[in-house]
C-alpha cells in the first residue's frame, strides 16, 4: 500500500504556487525581491521553496549571504518551470485577446505617462475610436498575471528572458530650467553655453544619479559641492525647474512639450544615458490584433 501511495505521489506535480515562487526567486537571485514581485512575504518565498525541495527531495538553492544561487538540479527545475510557465503565459493571453479582443490595459511608468503619453493619446483615441485602452501608472519589475496586457518601462532593471521586448526610443537628458533664469543658472562661453558652479541642482530620490550620469555621458567632471534640493519624486524636480527653483535633468521626451511651450529652456541639449524605454508584453504580437494596432502607434509616436 506505501509502495502505491509513493508511485502515485511521484506522478504528481509539485504545487504550481510553489513552482511559481521557485521561479521568480531563480531569476532574481533574491528571495525579498520575488517577494516583492508576488506581493508576498520573504517567509512565504522560503517556506514554498522549502517545501518544493523536500517534496522533490534534492537542494534548488544554494544560500549564500542574501543572494540565492541555484544548484545543478534548480537550474534544471528551472529551465523546465520557465518553459512551462512561459507557454502558459502565451497561450492565456491568446486567449484573453480573442475574449476581448478590442480591451487592453496598458502599464506606463508614471512621469512618462503623465508628461509624455496622456498629452498624446487624444490622437490615439481619435485614430481607433473602437479599442478600449486602459491606462495605468507603473514602474519598475511587473508581472502580465495580474491583469496587464502591455508595459512601457525603461531598461534600468532586469525582465525575465521570455517576454517580447520592443525598443521605442533611446533616453537622452539634459539639465533645464525655467526660461528666465538661464542667464542666471548658465553663462556663455567660446564654446556655447556652461552651467554654472553655483547653479542649484534639483535632485529626486527615484532618480539620485541623474546628475552624476549626465555629467559622465557629456564628458563633464562631477560637481559633488554645487548647490543642490531633493524632492521625493521625478516630476516635482521638473516641477521646481519650470517654477524656477533651480536646474533639473530632464529627460527628452519627458520636457519636449514644455520647452515647445515656452515652460523650460535646455541650453546644453540632450545626451543619450545609455538606456532606453521599451515596450513589454508577454509575447510577441498576433497580426491585426489590438495589441499590435498600440504597438505600431507607440512605435511611428516615438
Amino acid at each position: 500500500m506505501n509502495g502505491e501511495n509513493n508511485s502515485q505521489k511521484s506522478l504528481s506535480l509539485p504545487s504550481l504556487t510553489a513552482l511559481r515562487c521557485f521561479e521568480v526567486a531563480a531569476r532574481t537571485e533574491h528571495f525579498g525581491r520575488a517577494a516583492d514581485e508576488l506581493h508576498l512575504t520573504h517567509g512565504a518565498i522560503s517556506r514554498a521553496v522549502r517545501l518544493l525541495e523536500e517534496d522533490l527531495g534534492v537542494r534548488l538553492f544554494e544560500r549564500r549571504q542574501r543572494r540565492v544561487f541555484l544548484t545543478e538540479a534548480g537550474e534544471r527545475l528551472y529551465r523546465a518551470v520557465r518553459e512551462g510557465l512561459g507557454g502558459i503565459r502565451q497561450t492565456a493571453q491568446a486567449l484573453r485577446q480573442q475574449s476581448r479582443p478590442q480591451s487592453l490595459v496598458l502599464s506606463c511608468e508614471p512621469t512618462l505617462l503623465m508628461r509624455w503619453l496622456i498629452p498624446r493619446w487624444p490622437a490615439f483615441q481619435a485614430l481607433h475610436p473602437e479599442l478600449d485602452v486602459h491606462l495605468m501608472a507603473g514602474g519598475g519589475a511587473l508581472s502580465f498575471d495580474s491583469g496587464i496586457d502591455l508595459a512601457i518601462r525603461r531598461n534600468d532593471f532586469h525582465w525575465p528572458e521570455d517576454l517580447h521586448s520592443q525598443l521605442l526610443f533611446e533616453e537622452r537628458t539634459g539639465p533645464v530650467c525655467q526660461p528666465g533664469k538661464v542667464a542666471q543658472f548658465f553663462e556663455r562661453r567660446e564654446e556655447g553655453w556652461a552651467l554654472r558652479p553655483s547653479a542649484p541642482r534639483l535632485h529626486t530620490k527615484t532618480r539620485p544619479s541623474a546628475w552624476q550620469a549626465w555629467q559622465q555621458h557629456a564628458g563633464l567632471p562631477a560637481d559633488a559641492k554645487a548647490p543642490g534640493q531633493r524632492f521625493e519624486h521625478f516630476y516635482f524636480s521638473l516641477q521646481g525647474a519650470v517654477a524656477g527653483l533651480g536646474v533639473a535633468i530632464g529627460p527628452y521626451r519627458q520636457v519636449c512639450d514644455d520647452i515647445e511651450a515656452g515652460l523650460l529652456a535646455a541650453p546644453l541639449g540632450f545626451v543619450p544615458d545609455g538606456s532606453g524605454y521599451h515596450l513589454l508584453a508577454p509575447a510577441k504580437p498576433e497580426p491585426g490584433s489590438p495589441h499590435e494596432t498600440l504597438a505600431n502607434w507607440l512605435h511611428h509616436l516615438s
